[in-house]
């Protein structure tokens, strides 16, 4: 290794050996902390006695020898250049010197007078040829008998042409022996090594990695290596392994396996209790409660910090880097590093310490039998979920459930793991269910927790065995227990919207008897937002409810309720037809799972997500969100619910006229279980909707019917969540069954209630399809007003589109062109690429008015005012001035003053450049 700022130490050697030429023998004794370069200052040294025609012995010093007396002058008297006759009586005298050393207990070794001065003569007399130069390195690990020896010859130096010089690590020698006989000598000099500045870590890298990377690095190497030049030149080595596999230079400092192979061999040269002091701060973390951890006095523990630091493996009682720990521990034999770990814990739990450090400990220790171990990690476990680290959580429950004897304890710990588990992967807790199911059947599992397994057995199609969970949890209820009351009717409602064919198999309790009781905050809610959605879904909307799950939902986090309540809570605005509400608060929640790494939420939101956009006609984001749903977790992991997502992505790229990416999705097999559920119904509705666009009439029509069977049959007979008999009465069109089709269509008309927008845009849209040609337009105008009132760009397409045909049927091709062009305008905002292809062959290009930007259009219309907007819907909607006189109960002049302050403040020359405005005062007169 290059002598990197050593140059000053060295020049003070070599003045020693200068002297010895003339008989002036020295004694240097070099020292330092472990790996500052001592031995590379030795070999220096060794080299230059040679250029200036002295005589260099070297012999290093070895712990692992430690026990092998005189091991170390056998090193220097082999290296010396003795005759043969020189060597064969050195070779005597060590075996001599073995033999008469001898151990007396409580003494120490003895050596023979004779024999130790025999051997230094041996050495000795080679000055007599030449100048000689006996460098011993690690000193501090010399055998005894060999210290006896150096000792010896260190007082015999003196006058003589030779040079001694020892090189050993700070704190040594402590041995009175040497201490007084070496270090107190009159012609014995002192040398001390400390870390290398920044610049000296900076040339030393230079010369091994290049400047290039220097002026880049040398802030975090310098930091990291602390000025110590093995740790330097550890990273310079990890840094170059790196170029040899990689195409550029690193981005990043690179702190590799020689680094963390630098800092054991660091630990390694100094004290055996050095090394057990950095395992020690490798597990707590800190300072404190190091005493007791490894049970050493304290002035003991300082000392040894004191010695990393001056290593440069500490900064400010630290380690300088999580690499440093890292290296550490992995150098830590397995047994030692579980025993300090559980140690560790006692103290942090004897401490006070939050329940996640205790925990984070126990997860890394030996197993050991304490009271507070289980609870401590069930704690940890609820603080991290709160918390949104569900990983932790999981490896805290998984640990609680081995520790635990309690088998009733044990259920309940494995509910909770169940739980943490599918926030990641609903596939994950599957392998657990037989083992509740078993803790169910012993008695062990009861209550909610075993909703919690019915729940599971359900989301993975076991629908039988959900059955037989909830059967014996019905009839062990105890009456007294109000919360398990209630949990059961939640389980009941959420099966009437979602897994109807399993209501009819199970007793449930009655409503009145749950309310009659006392149930906490989370029962309640998850109660509200359940009753929500199933109302929604069998009788229609209900202001009281939807009320509810709004207050709900508005300024709450995700970690402050189940996941349950928030998707139950938003498929029922969804189904309500408040998608403009829904789908910020579904945004908010998502970016909360998100940044608490919770996949499997973040793909049931993604799915929520899609079905909103579907209703918004916004068919690019349905495709997206459907995608991401998909993507978050595996198909696989989706269970029966696998419809909702695969349902809006077949909706939408049908819409968007991609079939062959449909066919993709189509071709997915998904669980029989499926079709007996709510998720199945969505997914014959989107199936039966890409038939029809792919004029499999036929096949449309029997998904349509047959999903119109299922939701008849298990009371979800509901046009606002699947408008089956309007698709099924357009397929009967497609086909000429006019009759059928007319029949299909009122009967969804007289099903939408009075807030039913979507629905009823729909199915009025349909209903023109079906009507003489002169009241195609006044039909169609009220289906756009209602499905601009429910948001929907893409059906609101549809049915300007048939507007545009309906006038043009007429022979008022002025205004057919104007629609059309509205049209087109919504179609392209959509992506609905089979309508734009249809508009734009009806549509001359030079007829078709530039529409405004999204960003314009919203400033600009925000400056109308509420009549203003009422009067420009309608004549966006092609009505003319009498009927929206007529409409809105005011005089035809009002009506063009308004269109007249409307063109101005809009800056367009009439109404064939009126934007689609969404926005009416009043409700659509049947």
């Amino acid at each position: 290794m290059a002598l990197i700022e050593r140059q000053e130490e060295l020049s003070c050697l070599e003045t020693l050996i200068a002297g010895a030429a003339l008989g002036e023998g020295k004694i240097a004794l070099v020292s330092g902390p472990p790996a500052m370069g001592k031995s590379a200052l030795l070999d220096a040294l060794a080299e230059r006695a040679i250029d200036v025609g002295a005589l260099a012995i070297t012999a290093t010093a070895s712990r692992m020898e430690q026990g092998l007396q005189l091991g170390v002058l056998r090193q220097l008297i082999q290296d010396a250049p003795l005759v043969r006759g020189e060597r064969e009586r050195a070779d005597r005298l060590i075996e001599e010197g073995r033999r008469s050393a001898t151990e007396r207990a409580g003494s120490e070794l003895l050596l023979e007078e004779q024999v130790v001065h025999a051997l230094i003569t041996v050495l000795l007399e080679q000055a007599e040829r030449y100048p000689l130069v006996v460098l011993v390195d690690d000193v501090h690990h010399a055998d005894r008998a060999s210290l006896i020896c150096l000792a010896y010859m260190a007082r015999r130096v003196r006058g003589s042409k030779a040079v001694t010089v020892f090189a050993h690590n700070d704190g040594f020698p402590r041995d009175d022996l040497f201490g007084t006989d070496v270090l107190r000598l009159p012609h014995c000099r002192r040398l001390s090594l400390s870390p290398l500045s920044r610049r000296g870590v900076a040339a030393l890298m230079a010369g091994r990695v290049g400047l290039g990377a220097v002026d880049r690095f040398i802030g975090e190497w310098y930091a990291l290596s602390g000025g110590n030049p093995l740790l330097a030149g550890a990273l310079a080595e990890d840094y170059r392994r790196f170029l040899r596999t990689a195409d550029a230079p690193p981005a990043e400092l690179v702190v590799g396996e020689r680094f963390d192979e630098a800092v054991r061999e660091c630990l390694g040269r100094g004290r055996p209790r050095t090394a057990q002091v950095a395992q020690g701060l490798a597990i707590l973390g800190g300072r404190e409660g190091l005493e007791e951890l490894l049970g050493l006095p304290g002035i003991d523990v300082s000392r040894e910090l004191d010695a990393m630091a001056a290593i440069g493996l500490l900064e400010a009682g630290a380690f300088r880097h999580e690499a440093v720990r890292s290296a550490v521990l992995a150098g830590t034999e397995l047994a030692r590093r579980r025993e300090l770990y559980r140690g560790a814990a006692e103290l942090a739990y004897t401490r006070g310490l939050p329940p996640c450090v205790v925990a984070d400990l126990l997860l890394h220790a030996t197993t050991f039998d304490a009271s507070w171990v289980v609870p401590t990690l069930e704690e940890a476990a609820m603080i991290a979920l709160r918390e949104g680290r569900v990983e932790e959580a999981i490896s805290y429950l998984k640990l609680a459930w081995r520790e635990c004897a309690d088998e009733s304890r044990r259920a309940k710990i494995m509910t909770m793991l169940v739980r943490a588990q599918w926030r990641l992967n609903p596939a994950a807790p599957a392998g657990h269910l037989d083992l509740l199911t078993e803790a169910l059947t012993k008695g062990s599992l009861r209550g909610s927790d075993a909703i919690v397994l019915a729940r599971a057995l359900l989301w993975h199609g076991r629908f039988e065995d959900a059955r037989e969970v909830l059967e014996r949890l019905t009839n062990e209820m105890d009456a007294a227990d109000h919360e398990a009351r209630a949990e059961l009717l939640v389980t009941q409602l959420w099966l009437r919207a979602t897994h109807p064919p399993l209501v009819a198999h199970t007793r449930y309790p009655r409503k009145a008897d749950v309310l009659a009781g006392m149930v906490s905050g989370a029962v309640s809610r998850r109660m509200e937002s359940t009753l929500a959605l199933a109302e929604v879904v069998t009788r229609g909307p209900r202001e009281a409810s939807l009320s509810t799950v709004e207050r709900i939902l508005e300024n709450t986090h995700l970690d402050e309720m189940s996941m349950d309540v928030v998707e139950n809570s938003l498929l029922a605005l969804t189904y309500a037809g408040r998608c403009g509400l829904a789908a910020p608060l579904c945004d908010q929640f998502s970016a909360e799972a998100s940044a608490r790494q919770a996949p499997s939420r973040q793909a049931r939101l993604a799915a929520i997500r899609a079905e909103i956009s579907i209703r918004q006609g916004d068919l690019p984001a349905a495709e997206r969100h459907a995608r991401t749903a998909l993507e978050t977790i595996p198909m696989s992991s989706w269970g029966v619910a696998i419809g909702g997502p695969l349902a809006s992505m077949i909706y939408a790229l049908t819409a968007m006229g991609r079939q062959d990416a449909v066919r993709e999705y189509l071709d997915r097999p998904v669980p029989k279980a499926m079709f007996q559920t709510r998720y199945g119904l969505h997914y014959l509705h989107a199936r039966g909707r890409h038939n029809l666009a792919a004029e499999s009439f036929t096949l449309a029509i029997h998904d349509f019917l047959r999903c119109g069977d299922l939701m008849t049959a298990w009371g979800l007979d509901n046009p606002s969540m699947i408008p089956w008999r309007a698709d099924a009465g357009e397929a009967c069109l497609r086909v000429g069954q006019e009759e059928e089709a007319m029949h299909l269509v009122e009967g969804h008309l007289a099903a939408c209630d009075h807030a039913a927008h979507r629905a009823r845009g729909i199915g009025l849209r349909l209903r023109a399809a079906g009507a003489e040609p002169q009241r195609r337009p006044a039909l169609l105008r009220q289906a756009t007003e209602y499905l601009q009132l429910a948001g929907d760009t893409y059906e609101l397409a549809r049915a300007l589109s048939d507007l545009a045909e309906a006038y043009d049927a007429l022979g008022d091709g002025r205004r057919s062109r104007t629609i059309a062009g509205r049209a087109l305008a919504a179609a392209e905002e959509c992506h609905a690429t089979p309508l734009i292809i249809a508009l734009s062959r009806a549509t001359e290009p030079d007829d078709v008015p530039a529409p405004l930007s999204g960003a314009l259009t919203g400033a600009l219309i925000g400056a109308l005012s509420g009549a203003e907007r009422r009067v420009a819907a309608l004549a966006a909607a092609g009505y003319t001035n009498h009927e929206i006189a007529d409409k809105l109960y005011i005089t035809v002049s009002t009506v063009e003053q308004h269109l007249t302050r409307t063109y101005r403040k809009l800056n367009i020359t009439g109404r064939a450049d009126l934007p689609l405005i969404q926005e009416f005062g009043d409700q659509p007169r049947t």
